[in-house]
């Protein structure tokens, strides 16, 4: 077989495998034929971001299933197969039909996605047995299926020869429970995906493009494969990508498929044989954490290796939050005290009462009496609130356009005690805007820059117009299509290049600019260096700006054009151009104290300052084998980045939020420290954080040298010292010893400026070893890792996939929303307690006497188990509910944080008040209606205390009504928990009902509820219920209003004497 055979062959069996594209392919090309590389225009192919570099963000995978043993060998030998690193960039072009330099025609790729469909992955099936599983068994579940199969055996054979259908229809009342409790489970699965999905929908995932000849923005999802797309700084790869044009710098975080926390670099050439290794392929699902890059789309959707792997994968790795932990929690307890108690009665039944009462409670008697334990301490309401709370708080915040990851990560967020911002695109607007130029001491508004170049002389102009050249060319954003109305063409690429790009586009066509040079080699701007360079080949036969006529610049030469941090580039330079033309002047300390007092002067205006800088580098200094793709170009351009000449001067201004000082007020006066982590000047931070309100006293603000030395702190407790303000930067950070770093975590404002993607993480880690809890908010790659580790991630919408990732919220709007996601966190946290409070008294504590004094001292049970489960699941339930849709109480964001290790959500002053006040309450005025009701009837007590079933003159209809007044004196009664319970220290006349009318709704549905149940005729005939006399309702409604006001004089006690005994143990 020939060599052309054989490709021809190797292609066929290619297409038919991976892309099914048909084989025979041709391309239509007019001029020359592409090369190996395509040449792109460098100015105009990679929008990046103008910050961040990645450091290693964990992502957690999904596990293989360990059955799927074919599946993974059958998709190992695809990858094996796989040639698209092997061929050449012309050879991949080739086989999808597509032209490097105007990309798929648009019918073209229109055809491609509605045969092979749309670039997305197939959801994993999931396993409904397993769910069904878990929402029959999940919570309380297992001890209610439990209940009820031991109230079937009771029923029959136990109960036999003489079963009683009162157990038969508990057992089923529990079996419905059961089912309405799977029935809530499955709607809060449902709601959540729904929610998840949503999240998805609403995160932007575009991608930039080339088609038709034309930069434009497409969903991800409408990627085919040849499609041509633009992989920037901060952005997930949306496809598997071979890769055909990239920048110096440009690197790759694998580590979500491969494992490998160090980035890797991009190429255009094979490196590996391995397809998951070699460098000239960008996965689907990675990140691009530097540099930028042009791409050939070759695998899409399910046909990438992350789709191949995803596909293997049969089980959701999940893990708890810290809602789900502590209720989690409180259901534990509430087991664990009703098997100690079943077991109790079991043993006295055996130890005692089988011997000394062998007729009062039979086997089967024994089995509801253990069914009734449970029913009694079970509070079947609380999953319903937990979940319709939930999802009432996620209506909310979407309302507001907070995506949440997790629902529960808002209860996280309310207990946030330090919230450690970005500045730009988070606090400020993330519009930046050129104010400012200077060259020299010269210093001009951007607006008349143009003027002064049409009216200066050509040697001055031929210094100039260098600023405006430089700031066109050492850019990374690029002009998008031209606006059909004539507006302003948009511009792709991070804001502050943009500005730039807007200023030189302004005074000199920056299109024109670009067209004479070609790009070499570029490094993009990132957290670490804090700069951009690109190292271009002049493409005219004549040289213009910024070139001068004393440069001699012949056409060998190579242009190194910097735009950077002034701190950074500064020491790098040694001469400055002359505003008055001519040759450079010296960059002596004189110069540069000139220089640094315009920039000091900027950056306290607020302005962000650049230093514009360039040099010609000779032809002979850059020899002719070297590749600019090998990593010794990368250093020998880095050497030669000195002696530089400093163009001149950008101040830029970014302005800040309109919302921001409200936002600030508002979280320190809810006791949230709020600090500045950015990677800007130390002056421009401080003014934007003054202006914000995050820095109260700009004049008076400590430095490092404030810190003092460790042995001067030693002796001073942290406690002693002064921590209103501190500005630090991240070199001073990181020199820091451990006495310093005490000190510098005690102060209330705090700007770190300059810093790097791993002092960030270091900042969430040193505060959160001191019992913090923080939230970080971010939008940038250098952000993420932070992100990831602190408490509550919070990213912009707006910001970078990495970014909104590694977050646990995203705010898709204006970072104000923050205010309404704090507020809710704690109204969440509040309203949980609010609610199991309420539910405790009634539905636990006063279920259980009526079973431990019918087993101690043998009175007769004073409420059924179907009137406890009616309780539960009926009467208490729409009450419940109505308290976690309550508002948030004044003052909710003025009082501190919870502090998660101390305050649980049923924590030992919440049960002291649910048992110890609201429950003996209860208890005692229904036992004592009941019991006054048999004694009008002819029943006193000493006929019933110590009977142990002999009880004179009580019979079974005398027993019912009795039962049934218990029942409505709870019912009755919580209607004063149930007011009082609204608030935890305002009264109810600061806290009014009205502010919640389902209050009112859900007290007297409840009521209702209890009527339907004890008036209809076929539940009083099976549930063995019945009516009782009106005064048996208008006088538990006074016990209800006095429950409420000793209530209130609790809270007075409370707010009078905050530091009384009675105010320590409260809830």
């Amino acid at each position: 077989m020939s060599s052309s055979a054989a490709a021809a062959f190797d292609f066929e069996a290619q297409a038919e495998k991976l892309t099914r594209f048909p084989r025979h392919v041709t391309i239509e090309e007019q001029g020359d034929s592409p090369s190996r590389h395509p040449s792109i225009e460098g100015a105009a192919r990679f929008p990046s971001e103008f910050r961040t570099l990645s450091v290693h963000v964990e992502t957690r995978t999904s596990p293989v299933d360990g059955d799927a043993v074919v599946p993974r060998k059958t998709t190992v030998k695809e990858l094996v197969e796989l040639d698209w690193h092997i061929i050449t960039v012309d050879e991949a072009l080739q086989r999808l039909t597509v032209s490097p330099q105007t990309g798929l025609d648009t019918s073209q790729a229109q055809r491609r996605l509605q045969t092979y469909g749309k670039n997305a992955i197939s959801p994993p099936r999931s396993n409904m047995l397993r769910k069904v599983l878990e929402w029959v068994l999940g919570g309380f579940g297992s001890l209610l299926l439990a209940a009820s199969i031991v109230c079937f055996v009771a029923w029959k054979p136990l109960g036999e020869p003489n079963p009683q259908a009162s157990n038969l229809a508990l057992a089923v009342v529990l079996l419905i429970v059961l089912f309405l409790q799977a029935a809530f489970n499955a709607w809060q699965d449902f709601s959540t995906s729904r929610v998840m999905s949503s999240i998805k929908g609403m995160l932007p995932s575009d991608v930039l493009v080339l088609r038709d000849g034309n930069q434009s923005k497409l969903p991800a999802s409408e990627l085919v494969n040849g499609d041509l797309i633009y992989v920037g700084l901060g952005e997930k790869v949306p496809a598997d990508l071979r890769l055909i044009d990239v920048s110096g710098d440009l690197r790759f975080d694998r580590s979500i498929l491969t494992g490998e926390s160090e980035p890797i670099a991009g190429r255009i050439d094979m490196t590996d044989k391995n397809f998951l290794e070699t460098k000239n392929i960008a996965l689907q699902g990675t990140h691009c954490v530097s540099g930028s890059g042009l791409g050939l789309v070759i695998q899409t959707g399910d046909n990438t290796v992350f789709g191949r792997i995803a596909k293997l994968s049969s089980m959701e790795a999940t893990r708890m939050t810290t809602l789900q932990r502590e209720i989690l929690y409180f259901v534990l307890i509430i087991a664990s005290l009703a098997t100690a108690v079943a077991v109790l009665i079991v043993i006295l039944w055996a130890a005692w009462l089988r011997r000394s009462f062998p007729s009062y409670i039979n086997v089967s008697g024994l089995l509801i009496d253990v069914v009734s334990v449970m029913v009694a301490f079970i509070p079947e309401g609380l999953p319903v609130a937990v979940t319709l709370s939930l999802a009432k708080v996620a209506h909310t915040l979407s309302k507001h356009k907070v995506l949440c990851k997790s629902l529960s990560i808002v209860e996280t967020l309310g207990s946030v005690n330090v919230l450690c911002s970005d500045k730009t695109g988070t606090l400020t607007q993330n519009k930046m805007h050129v104010v400012n130029v200077a060259v020299d001491d010269m210093v001009f508004e951007s607006s008349a820059f143009g003027s002064v170049l049409a009216d200066a002389t050509p040697e001055i102009v031929s210094n100039l117009a260098q600023v405006v050249a430089v700031g066109g060319l050492c850019n990374a954003a690029v002009f998008g299509a031209e606006q059909e109305d004539g507006s302003d063409k948009s511009v792709a690429g991070d804001a502050t290049d943009s500005a730039i790009l807007r200023f030189s586009d302004g005074v000199r066509s920056a299109t024109s600019i670009r067209s004479q040079w070609q790009e070499v080699f570029k490094v993009n701007f990132n957290s670490k260096n804090k700069y951009m360079l690109k190292l271009c080949k002049s493409a005219a036969s004549k040289a213009d700006a910024p070139i001068a006529s004393w440069d001699n610049f012949v056409s060998s030469d190579y242009l190194l054009l910097v735009k950077g941090a002034p701190d950074v580039l500064m020491p790098r330079c040694k001469f400055v151009l002359d505003p008055a033309g001519g040759g450079p002047t010296p960059l002596t300390p004189v110069v540069l104290e000139r220089i640094s007092a315009i920039q000091e002067r900027w950056s306290r205006d607020g302005q962000r300052v650049l230093l514009l800088a360039r040099r010609v580098v000779r032809g002979d200094e850059l020899p002719k084998e070297l590749n600019p793709q090998e990593e010794e170009f990368a250093d020998l351009v880095e050497q030669l980045r000195d002696d530089l000449i400093i163009v001149g001067l950008v101040g830029l201004i970014d302005p800040l939020k309109p919302s921001i000082p409200d936002v600030v007020k508002t979280c320190r006066g809810a006791g949230i420290r709020f600090f500045v982590v950015t990677g800007d000047h130390p002056t421009t931070s401080v003014a934007i954080a003054a202006q914000a309100g995050i820095i109260t006293h700009a004049d008076h603000i400590d430095r490092f040298a404030d810190l003092g030395s460790k042995e001067e702190l030693a002796s001073k407790h942290p406690e002693d010292c002064s921590r209103q303000s501190l500005v630090l930067t991240g070199s001073e950070l990181d020199r820091l010893n451990p006495v310093q770093v005490e000190h510098m975590c005690q102060y209330e404002e705090i700007v770190f400026a300059r810093t790097t993607p791993e002092q960030k993480l270091r900042i969430v880690h040193e505060f959160k070893r001191r019992q913090c809890v923080v939230a970080m908010t971010g939008d940038g790659v250098n952000d993420a890792p932070s992100l990831k580790a602190a408490d509550c991630g919070i990213a912009m919408g707006e910001g970078s996939d990495v970014a909104r990732e590694a977050a646990d919220m995203v705010l898709m709007d204006d970072f104000s929303a923050i205010v309404v996601a704090l507020e809710y966190g704690r109204l969440v946290f509040d309203n949980l307690k609010k609610t199991v409070l309420y539910l405790l008294p009634a539905g636990s504590f006063s279920e259980l006497m009526p079973i431990l004094l019918n087993i101690l001292i043998g009175v007769p049970q004073m409420l059924s188990n179907i009137q406890m489960i009616l309780i539960c699941v009926a009467t208490d339930v729409l009450p419940a509910l109505s308290l976690c849709l309550e508002k948030p109480e004044s003052g909710l964001l003025e009082r501190p944080p919870r502090n998660v290790k101390t305050e649980r959500l049923a924590d030992w002053k919440l049960l002291l008040q649910a048992y110890g006040f609201l429950g003996v309450l209860e208890s005692l005025c229904a036992m004592a209606m009941s019991f006054w009701y048999l004694q009008r009837h002819g029943v006193p007590f000493s006929n019933l205390a110590l009977g142990f079933g002999n009880w004179p003159g009580l019979d079974n209809e005398l027993l019912y009504r009795a039962q049934s007044v218990y029942f409505f004196t709870l019912v009755l009664m919580q209607w004063g928990n149930l007011f009082a319970t609204r608030g935890r220290k305002l009264s109810v006349v600061q806290h009014t009902p009205f502010s919640n009318p389902s209050t009112f709704v859900a007290a007297a549905m409840a009521l209702c509820i209890g009527i339907f149940f004890h008036y209809v005729p076929w539940f009083q005939k099976v549930f063995l219920t019945r009516q009782i006399p009106v005064e048996f309702f208008f006088i538990p409604i006074t016990f209800g209003l006095g429950l409420l006001l000793m209530d209130e004089v609790r809270k007075v006690i409370v707010r009078q004497y905050p530091k009384s005994f009675l105010a320590r143990v409260s809830w």
